[in-house]
């Protein structure tokens, strides 16, 4: 799915990226299991294709597989643990990461995965509005802006990502939050 096929993609407006994020300050992602189906843990789960993406920057996406730990493990670990739109996250060198096991009455994640955002470690559901709101901006995506990596989000960053000739992840990563402007 492209949304310009044929067409070079122009470069998102810096000026509507601030507006957006700006819009975004105080955003909280809410789970919504009917409209976006958690996955679940497999700590044997590899995101596909990962090993075929050259580069640093997709090193984390190559080497991550889902871990099962305590809060007191997490704790002990990593300096941040948030409740991020149903699930905990631990934050840890620019990526937000699923903290399976955190909190058993918490375990709603829609993408299983490395999210990143930046080495200001801005909560991964406001990076994702942001995103979400960018691309459909661009024509990209059509959902709401709710801030979850479902599987429309990851649809639409694919395209984008194929039209600026970059690896497709159908993630949001390094190469991507740049070439949107929001790194």
């Amino acid at each position: 799915m492209q949304a310009n096929a044929g067409a070079k993609v122009k470069k998102p407006d810096p000026q509507k990226v601030q507006q957006i994020k700006s819009q975004h300050a105080n955003f909280r992602a809410q789970p919504k299991p009917q409209q976006v189906p958690a996955v679940t843990f497999n700590q044997n789960r590899r995101i596909e294709g990962a090993d075929r993406w050259q580069g640093s920057q997709y090193q984390v996406f190559r080497s991550y597989h889902p871990e099962w730990h305590d809060q007191g493990w997490y704790h002990s670990h990593f300096n941040r643990v948030e409740l991020i739109g149903g699930g905990y996250y631990y934050w840890n060198g620019g990526y937000w990461y699923p903290a399976w096991g955190y909190s058993p009455s918490e375990q709603y994640y829609a993408y299983d995965g490395p999210i990143y955002t930046g080495q200001h470690a801005e909560p991964p559901d406001k990076v994702i509005a942001d995103v979400q709101a960018v691309l459909q901006d661009m024509g990209y995506y059509k959902g709401e802006v709710d801030g979850l990596l479902g599987p429309m989000t990851r649809e639409a960053l694919a395209a984008y990502q194929a039209d600026q000739g970059l690896t497709q992840t159908a993630a949001i990563d390094e190469p991507t939050l740049g070439a949107l402007g929001m790194s």
